[in-house]
């Protein structure tokens, strides 16, 4: 039996949870999504991400057509009604069906689906050994043309550092600014340690906002951690103790090696370890659930 889909407000099986090819999400990539997961019957910091797809639908000036309290009912339907603990929950609200143009006043009704699932990014031998990152050609977007903030439908930016990514060998991409600074990876912030002090990217420099960064400063500085975000360039990434990425996909992922570089002595770092394991220990605690 396969999944049943949210599909403007009905459960459809997923060989028909089908949309119209005029929807503008298809045809331009006119839309915003999120990615959240579900641990053991507990869907983690929801609130949070529905907050964040409904910050970027109105800074594309797209209506959710839902209320955020609705949303949250269907997100937690979709979980239960497929009968799952452990899951990978994806929210999608496309402009909606239009003509060929791309004015987007022709489409009348967003559309909206939830799909939960499964995922698993890498095979966990690659969070015991770490993973190799390799510096891509590929600029991040302007945040004057298309603000990276914006969790859109367009990810060519993204897909093309992967692309680069694949084609180089490496695990991911490393995306860096106009300016030269990094940004973030291809699907994942980037956290590096030195001197026991954890540094990140800010926002301005082209990152996502993500929710697991959010929670790994929070973890950090529960620890006893100094966090600083700020503008870092490969050097800094080159000569760090420690490096990791975080994303809610990938949660968190021991970096051991950028463009050739050994990163500290080529295994996860202790202080990556930590904040690994208290991650997991609040993904454990923390949640909306689904089954009550």
């Amino acid at each position: 039996m396969g999944l049943l889909i949210y599909l403007n407000g009905k459960f459809v099986p997923e060989k028909e949870a089908k949309i119209s090819v005029f929807d503008h999400g298809l045809l331009y990539g006119d839309g915003v999504f999120e990615g959240l997961r579900s641990y053991k019957g507990k869907i983690f910091k929801l609130d949070e991400h529905l907050i964040r797809l409904f910050n970027s639908a109105k800074a594309i000036a797209l209506t959710i057509p839902l209320k955020f309290e609705e949303l949250k009912k269907a997100v937690i339907e979709t979980v239960r009604k497929n009968q799952l603990k452990d899951s990978y929950i994806r929210i999608v609200v496309t402009r909606g069906v239009g003509d060929l143009g791309l004015d987007p006043k022709k489409c009348k009704i967003p559309t909206i689906f939830i799909i939960a699932s499964k995922i698993q990014l890498y095979p966990e031998s690659l969070y015991e050994k770490g993973i190799d990152v390799i510096t891509v050609p590929t600029r991040r977007n302007l945040n004057e043309s298309l603000n990276p903030a914006i969790k859109s439908l367009n990810y060519l930016n993204n897909i093309l550092a992967k692309i680069e990514a694949n084609n180089s060998g490496a695990t991911e991409g490393l995306i860096l600014n106009q300016f030269g600074y990094i940004s973030e990876c291809t699907g994942e912030n980037i956290f590096i340690v030195k001197k026991e002090i954890i540094i990140t990217p800010p926002v301005s420099a082209g990152a996502l906002s993500g929710i697991t960064r959010d929670v790994v400063i929070d973890i950090s500085e529960k620890i006893g951690l100094k966090v600083k975000e700020e503008n870092i360039t490969r050097y800094d990434v080159y000569t760090s103790d420690e490096c990791f990425l975080t994303g809610t996909a990938a949660e968190i992922v021991p970096v051991v090696k950028i463009d050739g570089r050994i990163i500290g002595d080529g295994r996860p770092g202790k202080i990556t370890l930590k904040i690994r394991n208290e991650f997991h220990l609040l993904t454990e605690k923390e949640g909306t659930p689904v089954y009550e």
